[in-house]
């Protein structure tokens, strides 16, 4: 992303960022509520937003881009508040974050690869996805996006509103997805302390603004910018 700025309606949010994701790399994008956050990811994904600026992936210019030409593209996007169809099974939802891929015969191969990332899902494979726990709706939405085959994955807190053992356990699947297939990551994350643990760089955005990037360890080494722009 290049000198992008972003609007709801005339109302600017985002303000010149320039942001980058090294392929094949975590980077976790922090700051306070109203930070500005969640309007990067949307930008990236053309959801809902004025976009002004450059967005480019794998050396293509997507900003003004249709989404699901941007999802097709291999871009996935895991929205805060899971976004799972409730009355959908486990498995139909699953099914349905392959839809845009034209590899059709590989798609249960890949549905079993989420199943042994998220082994509750296939024991919850027949289920409603409404009935599912909090912890389980999470699971089902990285493995939807996962369906895509995702080259690059855009993470809007995962871990809002679950146990910390619950939490620990998809942070960990996180980092083998990672590593394992090579997935670059965009975290957006309110456990600051669990992001910059998994990430390689940090973005602080204050009022949208980048106030400070580098490499995590700028912030975890650094007691007064934590308190400052974290709160811990």
């Amino acid at each position: 992303m290049r000198q992008v700025s972003v609007a709801y309606g005339q109302s600017r949010v985002v303000h010149d960022l320039d942001l980058s994701v090294i392929e094949g790399e975590i980077t976790t994008l922090l700051g306070a509520n109203g930070a500005g956050k969640t309007t990067v990811l949307r930008a990236i994904s053309n959801m809902h937003v004025r976009v002004s600026g450059e967005i480019r992936f794998s050396g293509q210019r997507i900003d003004g881009w249709q989404t699901e030409d941007i999802v097709r593209l291999g871009i996935g996007h895991v929205p805060e508040g899971r976004g799972t169809i409730t009355q959908l099974t486990v498995e139909e939802n699953l099914t349905l974050g392959a839809c845009t891929r034209g590899d059709r015969n590989s798609v249960a191969g890949d549905l079993e690869r989420v199943y042994s990332y998220f082994p509750r899902l296939k024991e919850r494979r027949r289920q409603q996805s409404g009935t599912l726990s909090g912890g389980e709706q999470q699971m089902l939405a990285i493995g939807r996006a996962l369906m895509l085959k995702p080259k690059f994955l855009l993470l809007d807190e995962p871990s809002f509103g679950l146990a910390p053992l619950v939490v620990r356990g998809i942070f960990g699947i996180l980092r083998r997805i990672n590593m394992e297939d090579a997935v670059s990551i965009l975290l957006v994350e309110q456990n600051a302390s669990l992001a910059l643990d998994l990430a390689r760089d940090v973005y602080l955005l204050e009022t949208g603004r980048v106030v400070l990037n580098g490499p995590t360890s700028i912030v975890k080494n650094n007691a007064s910018l934590r308190r400052a722009y974290l709160g811990y």
